[in-house]
């Protein structure tokens, strides 16, 4: 396996199932990410959406609500995000509806 350097872009992708999945939650949560999640020093991308209903072939994962995505300039800039204010209060204001949590890091 080829290793990417740490000092590169990170890549921070989170995939969430909710408990109430209804339309105002799942729309609570994707407000709630552009409010406290975008923005950050060092974000080089910011998005946060729902599950694409119309793809539905057997290579498509289909358990999740909501989806985060988020590119860093760097490690360093992601470690500063996960340690931000806003970020806490974000994981504070909706993590108790959060069935499970997938995060996806990687360098690209």
């Amino acid at each position: 396996m080829v290793e990417q350097s740490p000092g590169g872009m990170l890549s921070h992708s989170v995939y969430f199932a909710l408990d109430d999945n209804s339309d105002a939650a799942v729309a609570s949560l994707v407000a709630d990410c552009k409010e406290y999640l975008s923005g950050h020093p060092g974000t080089v991308f910011f998005a946060a959406g729902t599950l694409a209903e119309e793809f539905n072939r057997e290579v498509n994962v289909r358990d999740f609500d909501v989806v985060l995505l988020l590119v860093f300039k760097d490690r360093a800039a992601h470690d500063t995000y996960q340690d931000s204010p806003r970020h806490g209060q974000f994981l504070d204001k909706q993590s108790e509806n959060w069935k499970t949590v997938r995060v996806f890091d990687a360098y690209v």
